[in-house]
């Protein structure tokens, strides 16, 4: 179909603007008239008016005859006739009964811009367009949890794989599984009861030691640890303490035990503990780092992490987890708002109230204000006292209600999905 010589080098750019050029789409035929199209420079069919060559025709076109002067496209012919309504017109006009998917493609295909839609139809257009992404946002958020759930499952089994040219593979197979999935069976479900007793009860403690009403004093009138609590901590970083060990000895691949999450949080619940009794040694030797006590204090308060060691029996947390590594974006986005309020309203309130309120005298104590005020808590401990204090306190509050609403639709629409997503997948390891 196709000849063997195009023309003249050159002879596109200096096409006669009365010549017509012949435009074959999937079999509907059209002749065209250069100064029609080239009243849209950028439009996919003026550009074949300034090619000079084969390759540069055939670069626009699907095929071309340079004996006919045809060019062929293989697209919609029924869509076509849109296309040349807009070279008449320089609008564009949709249809209700059109796919407003295909209809945008083939504009596109076409180089012709969404803006030249004539107003009677954007609207509808943009409205229908808008359904269609969400319909598609749904559709890649399912496959997506297909693909998670996969994957992770993909994971599971690769890991279970590497017992086998490992020393006692099964055996250790067998108690990874156990300690692992607390759905494996009758065993690995006692096992998880009880961590999670061990957990809370370590919480409960920790929590009841710094009540008036069980604290002890030794001979001197200090503060001591009660002889019952101390027992329940013990026996806490001792379970702790033998569950992390087990799972590092049966681990299919101990060099990357500690890059799981979960691992690194049974190692965190437990190292406060060591670490203060290394402290107390250490200052029981040598009086003169007495200060290393309050740091153990610090340690002391760090035991509330063991509280996320729920995560490892709980596929809600490791869903809330997941999420938020996931949505990482939104929730950025939304901090970033508030940041910026909190500076611009904080500088305001110490402007106006710098000279008439004492609460709000410097900066950094108005950034406290701006933060109550601007997440709608409003303590009330911090008030401004002048005119101008109140009316900026007023935006302040309202500036606060649309940070936390606009970006909200975003958080909601990524973190709902990924939720779901994350909880499936979690759902079908334990059934393992």
């Amino acid at each position: 179909m196709t000849g063997h010589v195009l023309g003249e080098p050159g002879a596109g750019a200096h096409m006669d603007d009365k010549a017509a050029i012949r435009i074959n789409v999937g079999g509907f035929k059209k002749r065209l008239q250069s100064d029609t199209l080239s009243r849209f420079p950028e439009t996919r069919l003026a550009r074949l008016l300034h090619c000079q060559s084969k390759e540069s025709i055939l670069e626009l076109c699907d095929d071309y005859d340079d004996t006919e002067k045809e060019f062929y496209f293989d697209r919609n012919p029924a869509l076509f006739p849109y296309v040349l309504n807009f070279y008449n017109t320089g609008r564009l006009h949709v249809m209700a009964e059109l796919c407003i998917f295909s209809f945008s493609q083939e504009i596109e295909y076409w180089g012709i811009n969404e803006f030249f839609i004539d107003s009677c139809c954007s609207s509808a257009y943009h409205c229908r367009k808008m359904d269609q992404d969400r319909e598609d946002w749904e559709d890649r958020s399912d496959e997506g949890s297909t693909t998670s759930s996969f994957d992770e499952l993909l994971e599971f089994y690769n890991d279970a794989s590497k017992f086998d040219k490992q020393l006692l593979g099964s055996a250790r197979r067998r108690i990874w599984l156990m300690l692992d999935n607390p759905g494996y069976s009758v065993a690995s479900r006692i096992i998880s009861i009880l961590s999670i007793l061990v957990v809370l009860g370590s919480i409960a403690t920790m929590c009841m030691n710094s009540m008036s009403e069980f604290s002890l004093l030794d001979s001197e009138g200090q503060p001591t640890e009660d002889p019952r609590f101390e027992t329940v901590e013990h026996f806490g970083i001792g379970w702790f303490t033998l569950e992390l060990v087990a799972r590092f000895v049966v681990a299919p691949d101990l060099l990357h035990f500690f890059e799981h999450p979960l691992n690194v949080i049974d190692l965190v619940s437990i190292l406060p503990f060591y670490l203060t009794l290394l402290i107390n040694l250490v200052v029981e030797s040598s009086p003169a780092l007495a200060n290393l006590g309050r740091v153990a204090q610090v340690l002391r308060l760090m035991r509330i992490f063991r509280i996320l060691k729920l995560a490892r029996h709980s596929t809600g947390l490791r869903s809330l987890g997941a999420t938020l590594r996931n949505s990482y974006k939104e929730v950025g986005l939304l901090l970033l708002y508030l940041a910026v309020g909190v500076s611009f309203f904080s500088v305001m309130a110490y402007t106006v109230e710098k000279e008439d309120s004492e609460d709000l005298s410097t900066i950094p104590a108005c950034w406290w204000w701006a933060t109550v005020s601007m997440t709608t808590v409003g303590y009330g401990d911090v008030v401004p006292v002048s005119i101008a204090g109140k009316l900026t306190a007023s935006a302040c509050i309202l500036a606060g209600i649309l940070v936390v609403v606009l970006p909200i639709t975003l958080i909601f629409n990524k973190v709902l999905p990924l939720l779901q997503e994350t909880k499936t997948a979690g759902d079908r390891n334990e059934k393992l």
